[in-house]
């Protein structure tokens, strides 16, 4: 059970974007006191002028505001970066929030929330992320540039997207370069809230992503299994061909 305050490297900065201006302060406040560093907007064309002067590590969002609804905030967001978003909502139905998780959202909480609950998810979360969204591209070799803060890849001069679930295994691999990450982390990354995900996840996905980014899947030199204990992102300074 995740409890208490964040207690990573440095402060993560987390936008909280509501129309409701008691709860913006209220929620500011009680994340502040946590060990987070917070900002706030008012609706979503304010939360884009935000952006504009930095990312932060995590968005919760309001899907009901007067100026730029929450879901077409969600999608501008996405459009310029895989930034992880939780959902602060008071719609209740399952349909609605099975859909804002499959296209876009970390999680989903009901308003009126219960803060130590937010707090808990907020933290799950950040650790399943694990590492910072990348600011800029990746060289991994001469025909692969990963773009994981866009959530492409440049491949062989075609640019490639990737899913969700498939830039957050990047993500684990491409901070540990060169070094093997466990099956288990990549597990955790990418379905930290599956209680029936198994390694065949894991498998099925670094397969997927062969396809996409390998100049030959069967015969990968950047995405290498480490038999009987996880994947490397390998870093190339020669054509694969």
């Amino acid at each position: 059970m995740l409890t208490g305050s964040w207690r990573g490297d440095g402060a993560p900065r987390i936008l909280i974007v509501d129309d409701d201006p008691n709860l913006l302060v209220l929620l500011a406040e009680q994340l502040r006191s946590d060990g987070f560093e917070i900002q706030t907007a008012r609706d979503g064309l304010e939360a884009l002028r935000r952006l504009d002067g930095g990312w932060p590590d995590l968005l919760i969002v309001d899907m009901m505001m007067a100026r730029m609804d929450g879901l077409t905030l969600a999608r501008e967001i996405k459009a310029r970066a895989d930034l992880p978003i939780i959902v602060l909502s008071a719609i209740e139905t399952a349909d609605s929030k099975a859909d804002l998780l499959e296209e876009f959202a970390e999680d989903y909480v009901t308003k009126p929330y219960h803060y130590p609950e937010l707090r808990a998810r907020v933290l799950r979360v950040l650790r399943r992320i694990g590492d910072k969204v990348p600011r800029k591209e990746l060289i991994v070799g001469p025909d692969l540039r990963l773009e994981l803060h866009r959530r492409t890849a440049m491949v062989r001069g075609q640019r490639v997207q990737l899913t969700p679930t498939e830039s957050r295994l990047l993500y684990a691999l491409a901070a540990n370069l060169g070094a093997t990450v466990s099956t288990e982390t990549l597990l955790d990354r990418g379905w930290g809230d599956t209680d029936d995900a198994d390694p065949s996840y894991v498998w099925v996905t670094m397969r997927r992503l062969r396809q996409k980014i390998e100049p030959d899947p069967d015969n990968p030199v950047h995405l290498v299994t480490v038999r009987g204990m996880g994947y490397r992102l390998v870093p190339s300074t020669a054509d694969a061909g």
